[in-house]
């Protein structure tokens, strides 16, 4: 392994425990969600940086695109209820 893609995946699992720690202190549904998104690019880096491109796509479109739009969607909708 060289030491660009160990530093790569050294930066990779740093920012994604950043981000899954601002995850979780964000209080505002609706930033969570933003947040969210942004975590589930950080885990496409990821998951590229340990050469595995059929799960990063995964993830790519699933927990970056879809989960955080059903999210902002599902906020949408309560606040219209109330």
């Amino acid at each position: 392994m060289s030491g660009v893609a160990l530093a790569t995946m050294l930066v990779a699992l740093t920012l994604v425990a950043v981000l899954g720690t601002a995850v979780v202190l964000t209080a505002d549904p609706a930033r969570q969600a933003v947040t969210l998104s942004v975590f589930g690019l950080a885990l496409t880096v990821l998951f590229f940086s340990f050469q595995a491109p059929d799960v990063a796509l995964a993830q790519l479109a699933i927990g970056a695109a879809v989960v955080p739009l059903m999210v902002m969607l599902a906020l949408r909708r309560v606040r219209r209820q109330r």
